[in-house]
């Protein structure tokens, strides 16, 4: 008797979008904590965390609820892929929780580094947690990080519907999260100066959430003293919706659509783990 493939329920998916995104801040804001704090690293060190983070966040979350990750992912799927709009805020919020929850950890694991380093929770160590313009040193404003993290976003959907597309050439054996990781390792490497890549509203509100409750009282406002929080929001949402749309008009709308008589059974355990799954 064939055992019957178990669905998982809503509760499952918000339980996976959590656990995702709480694995990817663990060691993105916890690489970050080390370089900052601890002199430990340096900006590539922090390019390959995030990057790292975002694979096994990926792998963590991807077979239960797609391993969104990112309420811009979230978005954009619903936009251009049929995500449930149901399914909208209940995503944001876990993946946010868990970005929360994430930060809360690494703060309290880096209470003493970050106490010596900078006594009085500052913006000298406020990046540890959350994105400034110009990383808190280079003459970069308000506007300048909102067109960052749009064109930062939008190359991050563009390949994230490149490498997960059934019907393109995505990578085969369950290599998706990997690209996907190796993805936000380019964008840090190529992007990460004018607003320090957030590039996913989650990743970066959480983290500022907590570093707020745990001393960090600028944590809403740049080092000019602006209220910044609302760009590595605003900006990352309509960069994702951009950036799949740019997909969708300049790939997807050509590739064709298989017919039922077509596909090929994927053998066991070759199924992409990152799936993206828009129902």
């Amino acid at each position: 008797m064939t055992e019957r493939r178990k669905i998982p329920g809503p509760a499952a998916e918000l339980a996976a979008e959590f656990a995702g995104t709480m694995i990817l801040i663990l060691f993105g804001v916890g690489v970050v904590a080390q370089v900052a704090a601890g002199d430990i690293g340096d900006h590539d060190s922090i390019a390959w965390g995030w990057g790292l983070g975002v694979t096994l966040g990926v792998y963590v979350a991807g077979r239960i609820s797609g391993a969104h990750l990112n309420p811009a992912v979230t978005l954009a799927l619903a936009v251009f892929k049929g995500f449930s709009w149901r399914k909208v805020a209940p995503f944001m919020l876990a993946q946010t929780l868990g970005a929360f929850v994430a930060a809360l950890l690494v703060r309290w694991n880096y209470t003493e580094v970050l106490a010596k380093v900078d006594p009085g929770h500052t913006v000298k160590t406020q990046g540890v947690f959350s994105t400034l313009p110009g990383n808190g040193e280079l003459p970069v404003h308000t506007w300048g990080a909102f067109r960052d993290q749009v064109i930062g976003t939008a190359i991050l959907l563009f390949l994230v519907l490149a490498l997960t597309d059934l019907r393109n050439s995505p990578p085969a054996a369950n290599l998706a999260p990997l690209f996907i990781g190796l993805t936000v390792v380019a964008i840090g490497m190529a992007w990460g100066t004018d607003a320090g890549y957030a590039i996913n509203p989650a990743r970066d509100f959480g983290p500022r959430l907590a570093s707020f409750f745990t001393g960090y009282g600028g944590a809403w406002r740049d080092q000019y003293g602006d209220l910044y929080f609302w760009v590595p929001i605003l900006g990352p949402l309509v960069g994702g919706v951009l950036g799949a749309g740019l997909y969708q008009a300049l790939i997807g709308r050509w590739l064709p659509d298989e017919e039922p008589g077509d596909a090929v059974p994927a053998k066991p355990g070759t199924e992409p783990a990152a799936d993206l799954k828009t129902a």
